[in-house]
């Protein structure tokens, strides 16, 4: 089979993450360039891919995948509105999924990366344009939206909802049965009893919201 050229939107340390994982699939991409709006990065590498230009250059490759390389506590929405503008089909968005992940029969959406270590339990629907990092946990009857975010070692307990775009911080964990709203940020170890409403900040142990602080 011939590898697909790949495009990584975004040069920061999520492409490099992915890039990764990606080498270790070499007969399903080829890593052809990474596109960034930061001119400065413009004919730079990322260990060994070369920043090609910004968005705009997406155009002059139409025979390449593209995923999406942009994670953002501070701009949970950025990612998923940024593939919504793109409007590109689903056969243009690649999914990665590490070798060294368990996905125990999920169905896994277009665009979505999932790194090493990511455990899914049991087959359930993760959405388009997510992103696992590693040893990310997602439990039996969990429901993943679009464009959700997960830093390394955040774990949900059963039955979890996780609305669009939401954020949850490094080793944060979430009780069986809550619901993280949409757009949400759940902050670094942060554990959650309760439901997160859309658009909120919580943090700390039990988490709880968080008013003009950081998480």
């Amino acid at each position: 089979m011939t590898p697909r050229p790949l495009l990584f939107v975004g040069a920061g340390g999520l492409a490099r993450e992915t890039l990764a994982a990606v080498r270790l699939l070499p007969e399903t991409w080829k890593p052809l360039g990474a596109l960034d709006d930061s001119t400065a990065l413009h004919g730079t590498l990322i260990d060994g891919v070369p920043v090609l230009g910004g968005l705009a250059t997406l155009a002059d490759h139409p025979e390449a995948a593209v995923v999406m390389c942009i994670a953002n506590a501070r701009r949970p929405l950025s990612r998923l509105a940024l593939a919504r503008r793109l409007d590109l089909p689903d056969e243009r968005w690649a999914t990665i999924i590490h070798p060294a992940a368990v996905t125990s029969g999920a169905t896994v959406g277009a665009g979505t990366v999932l790194l090493a270590g990511v455990v899914i339990t049991t087959p359930l629907s993760v959405g388009k344009h997510v992103v696992a990092m590693p040893h990310v946990l997602i439990t039996h009857d969990d429901e993943v939206s679009d464009g959700v975010t997960f830093a390394g070692r955040a774990s949900l307990g059963g039955s979890v909802h996780v609305g669009e775009s939401a954020y949850l911080g490094q080793g944060s964990s979430v009780r069986e049965g809550c619901k993280i709203g949409a757009g949400a940020v759940v902050g670094m170890g942060a554990v959650v009893l309760q439901d997160v409403p859309a658009g909120e900040t919580w943090a700390g142990v039990p988490a709880r919201p968080l008013r003009g602080e950081s998480a």
